[in-house]
């Protein structure tokens, strides 16, 4: 017989038990943003498409699922990419403090050529309409949707044993014209996959001096801003 609850689609809630929690937190505590330790293995198709159906799985405002994902494997986009990068990436230093300049050109961030593919997250604030169940009094929660994709991406690759470097440092235009994104769409992320044999035990910027975690008990407010 059919419960009330199996007709609305409803499952049981259980928490998980001990070893899959444990796997969890495992992904989430040992993810690591990857510069420069990509293998050069390529990345089976199948395993290319679990990664995209975990993004894909991932919460979205009025579940209008802005998102797409561009797969770039072919070697001279990579390159064009690159190019690009290296060009804001020069100007970047300058932006910094003369005493950090040094520090920052040390930072190895080659992903996007090392890697041996890409995938670049757009989001499309269109897609759910003109007036979007969820965003009416926030038109940004499309951008906040996809983010949650790039997350839930991440998580599943290191489940999987593939490393993920988020390349940001770019002028928008360069990817726009390079990928033919049209002008509505806006993009989010241009991430580098590939397989590492290793992972930092600590956010390599820690470990490097750059910045430091935050204690969590600094960033904590209870009821109101600033309450303890």
């Amino acid at each position: 017989m059919r419960t009330d609850d199996d007709q609305h689609g409803l499952k049981s809630a259980h928490a998980f038990d001990r070893s899959d929690k444990s796997a969890v937190y495992r992904a989430i505590e040992t993810r690591r943003d990857v510069r420069d330790q990509f293998l050069p293995d390529p990345i089976p198709d199948d395993l290319v498409m679990r990664l995209l159906k975990a993004a894909h799985a991932a919460p979205s405002v009025g579940f209008m699922q802005p998102w797409n994902f561009t797969v770039v494997t072919d070697v001279s986009i990579r390159q064009r990419a690159w190019e690009a990068f290296s060009r804001a990436n020069a100007e970047a230093v300058d932006m910094f403090p003369q005493d950090r300049q040094a520090l920052y050109r040390s930072l190895k961030l080659e992903g996007i050529r090392k890697a041996p593919l890409s995938i670049c997250v757009t989001c499309d604030p269109t897609r759910g309409g003109d007036v979007v169940l969820g965003r009416t009094h926030n038109p940004r929660m499309d951008v906040y949707s996809t983010v949650c994709a790039v997350q839930n991406l991440w998580l599943a690759a290191r489940a999987e044993g593939i490393g993920v470097g988020w390349v940001s440092i770019f002028h928008d235009a360069d990817i726009r014209e390079l990928l033919q994104i049209p002008s509505h769409i806006e993009i989010v992320a241009w991430l580098c996959l590939g397989r590492v044999d290793a992972l930092y035990s600590e956010p390599e910027l820690a470990l490097r001096g750059w910045r430091q975690r935050l204690p969590l008990e600094d960033l904590v407010f209870r009821d109101s801003w600033g309450a303890r």
